[in-house]
């Protein structure tokens, strides 16, 4: 099915909005940066909380480890990799944090990164770099861009024989756009340079086969796209580099006698005593969301990039613009360059708060990140779609944004 097939659909949501718990007076078009939750998985979740607190040594010591390997079965089954090979973290930055703070690197090694890549995870990088001595190389890509093929070159125009891994986002999270990860994953192993993939949007917005695509990492939000609670995420490590990895915090698996099960899975099984119902709710959310639309999780990955394009059209249109980047580059996300910024007060947040995004929910009660890239004054506008939304919510934002031109 492809766009058009869509088209007459998008005019309403593709599931109720009724069964998420967002405000209903808001219009929000940023499930990108934290997803929701629907109810019915947050009501699974409270109930893995009572039994918990119910008997919680039993739930801890006797039953966890089991309900942890069904969940992990259900998410492997979904990105297409062994489920031995993957490991719940609480989020993609930890993941991230968790590849480069285990690897050693010998100082004047490289570590290849674009200057797309999430701040959060950037700097993990260079604490690592710093920490060691390897080398940041940033490559720069353009934005607007017409070709992935263009992100190809430029990353391969940066390896030497000093490259030891590249980080590469999945889909970058300011631009909104879909890297070539498979073609470059390929390329780079090609020139021995690990590959790990910062998945963070990926799980629930585009097909994923983590064992065909390659890559040493990868690691990938459960709390956005799929729609699980907060607290989500899981690494995927190839078996060849599971020796290396160690999770932040160092636990009793680092010294245990089991043979029962690799080493990769006894100390990220157990980092000491949390709250695990937002992993275990994981294969409830999948199976939660295969079935809010006919045709199941294929659907919704062809309905949320019919929607985003078609929001992003009608966004471009309204405020003079060509689209950045090429239809096929998009998933569920899209970013859109706007007029700059004349604020010159720093945010007293890392999480974006533009002086249009707070009239956008303050006058218009339109949620919508604002993001300063590549660097204020420059700033983008990007709108997400989810089976909640439906056209119009992007029209009333495209009627905002031309009040504010005037």
């Amino acid at each position: 099915m492809n766009h058009a097939d869509f088209e007459s659909e998008l005019s309403a949501p593709a599931a109720s909005p009724a069964l998420w718990p967002l405000d209903p007076e808001i219009v929000f078009l940023n499930h990108g940066s934290f997803g929701s939750c629907p109810i019915a998985v947050l009501d699974r979740q409270t109930e893995y909380r009572r039994q918990l607190e119910r008997e919680p040594v039993t739930f801890l010591v006797r039953e966890l480890e089991g309900r942890l390997n069904s969940a992990r079965a259900a998410l492997s089954e979904y990105v297409g990799c062994d489920r031995e090979d993957l490991v719940f973290v609480p989020n993609a930055i930890t993941g991230v944090n968790t590849v480069l703070r285990s690897l050693s690197f010998a100082p004047g090694e490289e570590i290849l990164v674009t200057d797309h890549e999430y701040n959060a995870c950037r700097n993990a990088l260079d604490f690592a770099a710093e920490r060691s001595g390897a080398v940041p190389v940033v490559v720069p890509i353009p934005f607007p861009i017409s070709s992935p093929d263009e992100i190809v070159e430029r990353v391969m125009e940066r390896v030497t024989s000093r490259s030891r891994l590249a980080l590469i986002d999945h889909v970058t999270s300011q631009t909104g756009m879909i890297l070539p990860v498979a073609e470059l994953t390929r390329r780079l192993r090609e020139r021995n340079v690990d590959v790990l993939v910062d998945g963070a949007h990926a799980p629930g917005m585009i097909p994923l086969n983590l064992s065909q695509l390659g890559a040493a990492y990868y690691t990938g939000n459960c709390h956005k796209w799929i729609c699980a609670p907060k607290g989500a995420a899981f690494l995927y490590a190839n078996r060849t580099h599971q020796a290396a990895l160690r999770p932040l915090t160092i636990s009793h698996g680092a010294n245990s006698p089991r043979t029962d099960r690799s080493r990769f899975q006894i100390e990220f099984g157990w980092t000491g005593t949390g709250d695990p119902s937002a992993v275990l709710c994981v294969e409830d959310a999948l199976r939660f969301m295969n079935r809010t639309m006919p045709g199941g999780w294929d659907a919704i990955l062809r309905r949320n990039h019919a929607l985003a394009v078609r929001a992003r059209t009608l966004l471009c249109d309204a405020l003079g613009v060509k689209p950045p980047c090429p239809e096929e580059m998009l998933g569920s996300m899209a970013s859109i360059p706007i007029r700059d910024s004349v604020s010159t007060e720093p945010s007293k947040t890392p999480l974006y708060l533009d002086p249009w995004q707070d009239r956008l929910i303050e006058q218009y009660k339109i949620e919508v990140p604002i993001i300063p890239w590549p660097s204020p004054p420059k700033r983008l506008l990007r709108i997400s779609a989810q089976l909640y939304n439906s056209v119009g919510q992007y029209q009333k934002l495209a009627d905002a944004l031309r009040d504010f031109a005037t």
